[in-house]
């Protein structure tokens, strides 16, 4: 059967990741909410629906990426999607939800002879740009085994398990993303304000222990004092309560978590910086100490 995709959600991660599969040639319908962050790509080679059941009508391939999983369950169930679907179609929610949320999407979906993937995705809108996203995928081997050509061109796709564990690794992720962005802030002030270099302090630890991304890419925004969204504060703090939510179901506690989201928190409530790049803890941390934000040297 010639693949035949559907992408649902054209925001910050879903426009990116379009064009990336547009570019290996798959046919694609692209549908949003908003019908004019999908309107680019018309002029790039995908069909527009006007509906999510427009959208999915004999897909081959369904891609979620959407806001939650209120969000997710609602497009799915409750807008005439279902009904559209065609048996053995598979739908890959790429959005972030909760573990349980995916299994029980899972479940509904086999009830109608439609197969399931949760793959969330990191790496940001960078690295659904370059087709480099991490892609963190749960449900049957098989199924996975027959949508990788789907995955591919929007980045490195790998099973870590049965139907949630996708989305369970996405929380794990998420959790270290948080953590180490205020672990880089804490730096980043106590560098600063000790008359260090930041550029050369970052060049210095590359390649070592405390080198990643974040410290390199998330280091220099905040020096830059640049907070423009590429992972909104919004995001991050849902996807830290849902973290919580799975480790109170577990019976587990996560003390760093728990703070690192009362921060986020206080940001978006306290300085209005819900809207900010999840970078901007910064800007909190800031605050904290009585200091006005400004490009830092």
């Amino acid at each position: 059967m010639k693949t035949s995709i559907a992408l649902l959600g054209t925001g910050l991660m879903g426009l990116p990741m379009a064009r990336r599969l547009l570019g290996a040639g798959h046919q694609l319908t692209v549908w949003n909410r908003d019908q004019s962050k999908a309107a680019p790509l018309g002029s790039e080679g995908a069909r527009l629906a006007e509906s999510a059941a427009e959208a999915v009508k004999d897909a081959t391939h369904i891609i979620t990426m959407l806001t939650d999983g209120g969000v997710v369950e609602n497009v799915l169930f409750q807008s005439g999607l279902a009904e559209a679907l065609s048996r053995g179609s598979t739908v890959i929610d790429m959005s972030s939800i909760q573990p349980s949320q995916a299994r029980a999407h899972a479940e509904r979906l086999s009830a109608l002879g439609v197969f399931h993937l949760d793959a969330p995705v990191s790496g940001g809108t960078g690295g659904a740009e370059a087709g480099t996203l991490a892609i963190m995928a749960g449900g049957d081997e098989q199924v996975f085994d027959g949508s990788k050509a789907v995955l591919e061109p929007m980045g490195r796709a790998i099973r870590v398990g049965p139907s949630g564990a996708g989305q369970l690794a996405k929380l794990a992720n998420q959790a270290i993303v948080a953590i180490a962005i205020g672990a880089v802030s804490e730096a980043t002030l106590l560098v600063s304000d000790g008359g260090g270099d930041l550029t050369a302090f970052r060049a210095a630890l590359a390649g070592g222990f405390a080198d990643s991304t974040i410290l390199q890419v998330h280091g220099q925004r905040m020096q830059e004092d640049d907070f423009v969204a590429r992972g909104r504060v919004a995001v991050q703090i849902k996807d830290l309560d849902n973290v919580l939510i799975e480790a109170r179901d577990l019976g587990i506690k996560l003390p760093m978590v728990e703070a690192v989201r009362d921060r986020f928190v206080r940001l978006a409530d306290e300085l209005d910086g819900g809207g900010l790049d999840h970078s901007a803890l910064f800007v909190e941390l800031l605050d904290l100490n009585g200091r006005s934000r400004r490009p830092l040297v």
